[in-house]
């Protein structure tokens, strides 16, 4: 998969916008698997589209950078929308099937943090 990189200025800040399969990941993203600044373990291979603005970040700290709004949570109704960016193959998981994958991408099989549901709230309706 190609990477593209663009760099933007914005309010004295640098954020790097990667674009993985036609989609682009926001944030301070350090590499091609959707890592960043906060998160950059080996398992640290997601990025979550955010309900309010639509865009793919990998961390809720990068949103909060970036974004000049506030995040707002996926409710249990929207389970089967596509928000989660496997980072290591491109494809897009449900909400449902991330949550439920043993921390693995159906896909690719490439292991995902367990330690992420500990942020679960942050992005979607528990």
């Amino acid at each position: 998969m190609e990477w593209r990189i663009k760099t933007l200025s914005i309010f004295m800040k640098r954020f790097i916008v990667r674009n993985k399969n036609g989609i682009n990941i926001n944030g301070k993203t350090i590499d091609d698997e959707t890592r960043c600044v906060h998160y950059h373990g080996a398992s640290d291979i997601i990025a979550i589209k955010f309900k309010c603005c639509g865009d793919y970040y990998p961390c809720y700290s990068c949103h909060h950078e970036q974004a000049e709004h506030s995040a707002i949570t996926w409710t249990k109704n929207e389970r089967d929308t596509k928000a989660i960016l496997c980072g290591k193959c491109g494809n897009e998981l449900s909400i449902h099937a991330y949550v439920e994958s043993g921390n693995q991408c159906p896909f690719c099989n490439a292991a995902f943090n367990p330690n992420c549901k500990n942020h679960y709230h942050l992005y979607f309706e528990i």
